[in-house]
């Protein structure tokens, strides 16, 4: 097998060629400056480490930890030792966590100890027996429970010899679950091969110029996460890493380290735009920000290139990373309004609902194709809905294609709430009010908001006698386990749902009638 063509392969090029590249990462608990080479050492460490605990090539290793130091090498390592990593967010928590350890057969799971006030090593000592992860390994602060395995032994001892697995390119690599239309989440499955493909891209690579210094912005569990880590392991790229957004410490950053690019939500970049309009830091460095992960408004990068951001818009998914994308050099209102061209290596088609392609310029479901795009759900169930003939994935949402090849998404066909670039299944939130006992009927919409994008609203049709107010919601949302962003923000008690002559509701009657008043 070709080493070359495999994360650990890339990952061992790229400490040789750029082992002196600086990395910062900003925590609130342990901040890190490091090297590329220092990181990719310890990572080697930790490899070795899961090896002697009986990781395999090809074994699931989920890592539930912050943008720290040691959640870098604890998804390095996985890389290493051949295993397949299974990213989870931070916000997971025992609902969510069970389902996905128990789908994936995740043999072993790195988890926080205290963060941000949660604490995690406790859920994970929680969960039900049977069915979850074999090894847990406790990274950060807090106690240890007992049967658990501290971080610092990971890099404290190395139990077999650490050597480059040989693998197929076509293996399994990543394993990211990410919430959908369904009220589970879905198990998004990367090769090698896919994740190399993203990595050489020319997204990738026009980041990857010398002399750009990165603040990465999206969190660990995400794929955007990830790629932002692959670009330092395979590139070099000089970066700094957040573990938690903090507009205020990320403009700081900025102006410490003179970064010149960064990645992150719209969200974030608003706030950073806030901190520079505000005179706390000057963002001198910040020359380009590249967006997505949500609804972009085209205001808003009008407004970074009023204060001399040139920032642009992208498209993907965890499915298909990276589809189209902007570029500095193009024109505002092109930048603004567009989501950019169809990359090098991408084919994109816009369909109707019986898949048959729509005349050039109309409105259509985007599907794909390329090199990048996933090796298809854990679950074979989703698939069959997923694909057109011809290996073309279903996104589900609505765009338009220009003459010129640049996309754009106009909407979304699927019902996800996407708060603050977190996608929010509507479904999985109805099935956890529905479970409320003053709730007869539950529909979860978005309600729009000009900080996060989106919050997640219900409208709910009370039992007899029932009452219910936000307080209570929040309380049983809480009770059950379920993520915090999960929780509804907005609640209307409504006489009857709309609905269709078949029956189902009809939530952009719903987002209509229902939006938040603006702050």
């Amino acid at each position: 097998m070709a080493v070359s063509q495999t994360l650990a392969g890339q990952i061992l090029a790229g400490a040789g060629d750029h082992d002196a590249t600086g990395i910062v990462f900003d925590s609130v608990t342990r901040p890190v400056d490091t090297t590329l080479g220092a990181l990719v050492a310890d990572a080697e460490r930790a490899a070795g480490a899961l090896r002697g605990l009986g990781v395999e090539p090809g074994d699931v290793v989920a890592v539930q930890l912050p943008g720290t130091y040691e959640g870098a090498v604890a998804q390095a390592a996985v890389a290493l030792a051949g295993a397949v990593l299974l990213p989870i967010v931070m916000i997971y928590g025992r609902r969510e966590l069970d389902f996905i350890l128990r789908q994936s057969g995740a043999k072993v799971l790195v988890t926080a100890g205290v963060w941000r006030g949660r604490d995690h090593a406790a859920v994970a000592a929680g969960l039900p027996s049977g069915g979850g992860p074999r090894v847990i390994v406790v990274a950060g602060e807090g106690p240890v429970p007992d049967g658990m395995t501290p971080f610092a032994d990971l890099l404290g001892r190395r139990a077999l010899p650490y050597r480059v697995p040989e693998l197929d390119p076509s293996a399994r690599a990543m394993l990211v679950y990410t919430s959908g239309t369904t009220a589970d989440p879905k198990g998004v499955q990367h090769t090698h091969r896919s994740l190399l493909a993203e990595t050489g891209s020319q997204v990738m690579l026009r980041g990857a110029e010398p002399g750009k210094r990165h603040l990465s912005l999206f969190p660990p569990g995400h794929v955007g996460g990830l790629l932002g880590l692959l670009r330092v392991l395979v590139h070099g790229s000089p970066t700094a890493v957040m573990d938690s957004w903090d507009p205020v410490r990320a403009a700081g950053l900025v102006d410490r380290h003179g970064l010149t690019v960064a990645v992150g939500a719209p969200v974030q970049l608003a706030g950073l735009l806030d901190v520079k309009e505000r005179g706390v830091a000057s963002l001198a460095t910040l020359r380009e920000f590249l967006t997505g992960a949500a609804s972009v408004p085209p205001a808003l990068i009008r407004r970074a290139d009023a204060l001399g951001i040139a920032a642009y818009r992208c498209y993907g998914s965890s499915e298909h990373p990276t589809v189209s994308s902007g570029d500095v050099d193009e024109p505002l209102e092109q930048r603004a309004t567009t989501d950019g061209l169809v990359i090098e290596g991408n084919e994109v088609r816009l369909v109707d609902d019986d898949g048959k392609d729509v005349p050039d310029g109309a409105l259509g479901e985007i599907v794909s194709r390329g090199l990048e795009l996933f090796a298809g759900f854990t679950d074979e169930r989703l698939n069959r809905e997923a694909f057109l003939p011809g290996g073309w994935y279903r996104s589900g949402d609505l765009g338009r294609l220009s003459a010129d090849g640049h996309l754009t998404v106009v909407d979304r066909k699927k019902d996800v709430i996407i708060r603050g670039g977190e996608n929010i299944s509507s479904q999985e939130v109805e099935a956890i009010l529905a479970e409320h006992p003053a709730v007869a009927e539950v529909a979860a919409f978005a309600v729009a908001d000009h900080r996060l994008g989106e919050r997640v609203g219900v409208a709910v049709v009370l039992r007899p006698g029932g009452l219910l107010a936000l307080d209570e919601v929040r309380a049983h949302f809480e009770a059950v386990g379920a993520a915090r962003q999960k929780t509804p923000e907005h609640l209307v008690v409504v006489e009857e749902l709309p609905r269709t002559p078949s029956g189902k509701v009809r939530k952009h009657v719903l987002r209509a009638a229902h939006q938040a008043p603006p702050a």
